[in-house]
């Protein structure tokens, strides 16, 4: 990192940062932006991890290339009924939030696609007649890549438990100084899941009605989950300025603008990281994450670190 972080921001630093990049639409340039600032960073000098929590579609591997060492499967824990406990009493029914369980003459049934895993069932059956069993929905891969370490989770096909992967993706990560998390795109569970624990979370969009739309319902879920949040703004030649004006309205930050440059989207298509193959991007990218840490040392309260009780005692006598 240059010279205009100070100390300050090198004090800021030394906790763990943790920024989400989503996007209300796919096509926005997300994974473009998470790759090359995580690469951005660790050119830096900084210890960085990539975490692509694009379950569904995952691209992050394409430009890392990274080298996986280990793998395991994501599960998550559904319903089955101990037939010699259960009365067909119905709660199980009653309590599911998504018609995965129904009672028919007194006999349960489960439907699997349904069931969202959350527990409900067995713990409220009054006579202890759900069980818990763990099935795979995906797997989860560790490596590293470019000198970033990298964590990406694939839902299998069919299912539909995308947070549960996200979950094992993310507990996956290491201690590293600087996690990226690539999110999926829209406003759905899957992203909340992704964004949920982050510091602070950087929406991509672009200046066309389709993405100001939904850049709309991202800052509102942004704004309900109470995370920091800036913008990039991609291809910003292409499109009105009704973008950049709802922005300046709502008081957003606008972090980077990249022009409408086909040699990225050429680069994009050969699987190459931006930063690398067009050089002329990377001092951008540089000042870009500067000025993402000064943003979010004003914004993120700094993390208390505990004060040994016999150095408090010393303070205060």
């Amino acid at each position: 990192m240059g010279g205009r972080g100070g100390g300050c921001l090198n004090e800021f630093m030394n906790n763990p940062l943790k920024i989400a990049v989503a996007s209300g639409k796919g096509g926005t340039g997300k994974t473009t932006i998470a790759v090359s600032l995580a690469l951005t960073a660790a050119a830096a000098g900084r210890t960085v991890q990539y975490l692509d929590c694009d379950v569904e579609e995952p691209n992050g591997h394409i430009f890392f290339k990274p080298q996986i060492h280990s793998r395991f499967p994501a599960m998550v824990a559904l319903p089955e009924v101990i037939k010699a406990q259960c009365n067909g009493c119905g709660d199980c029914a009653d309590i599911c939030a998504y018609n995965a369980i129904a009672v028919v003459r007194g006999q349960v049934l489960i439907f699997p696609e349904l069931c969202r895993g959350c527990g409900a069932c067995s713990l409220l059956c009054p006579k202890d007649a759900i069980v818990e069993i763990s099935r795979p929905v995906g797997n989860v891969e560790i490596g590293v890549g470019a000198g970033v370490a990298f964590v990406r989770g694939v839902l299998s096909i069919g299912q539909i438990m995308t947070p549960a992967v996200i979950a094992a993706v993310k507990g996956a990560g290491g201690d590293q100084e600087i996690t990226l998390l690539d999110c999926p795109p829209g406003t759905s569970c899957a992203v909340i899941e992704a964004v949920r624990d982050a510091d602070a979370v950087l929406l991509v969009t672009e200046p066309t009605p389709f993405g100001l739309h939904d850049l709309t319902l991202a800052v509102e879920m942004t704004r309900a989950l109470k995370k920091p949040f800036c913008v990039v703004l991609n291809r910003f030649d292409l499109g009105d300025d009704k973008t950049v004006a709802y922005c300046r309205e709502e008081n957003i930050p606008i972090i980077l603008s990249i022009p409408d440059d086909r040699r990225i989207a050429e680069a994009y298509a050969r699987g190459e990281a931006l930063t690398e193959v067009l050089p002329s991007y990377a001092p951008v990218f540089t000042d870009a994450w500067e000025r993402l840490l000064a943003w979010c040392e004003r914004q993120i309260p700094r993390k208390k670190v505990p004060v040994p009780l016999d150095q408090g005692k010393a303070a205060t006598s």
